[in-house]
């Protein structure tokens, strides 16, 4: 297991669906099957293609940042800021597990909206 490719993988596949190319994302990164673990979306790749084709139609304004990616054994973990439309802005970190010959297979997430305030000086990066 390459733990290089998979993190440098798992950011292109993110990236590819999160900007609008779904389809695309999941016929180059994804494995035979594709199970998902948050629960607003439903299990498997045409589930994933429909949600984030829906995203990108009713959300176009958006942008991601690739704050850390870590990977260990079968798993990357990616850490993101996003901002979507009128400045909502969240911290998500999403857990990708790999297959032996680089694919993803199943997926977690966490996601939290960032504040307007803070009981501390500290980013959420």
């Amino acid at each position: 297991m390459n733990l290089e490719n998979n993190k440098k993988n798992a950011i292109a596949f993110y990236k590819m669906a999160y900007n609008g190319n779904p389809e695309k994302a999941v016929a180059l990164y994804v494995g035979d099957k594709y199970i998902q673990h948050n629960p607003l979306v439903a299990d498997g790749k045409q589930a994933f293609i429909d949600y984030f084709t829906r995203m990108h139609k009713e959300y176009q304004d958006k942008s991601i940042r690739f704050v850390r990616t870590i990977a260990e054994g079968d798993l990357v973990a990616l850490h993101t800021h996003q901002i979507w439309p009128g400045n909502d802005q969240y911290v998500t970190m999403d857990f990708f597990r790999f297959t032996d010959d680089g694919k993803i297979v199943e997926h977690w997430d966490s996601i939290q909206q960032v504040p307007n305030t803070s009981a501390n000086n500290n980013t959420m990066y």
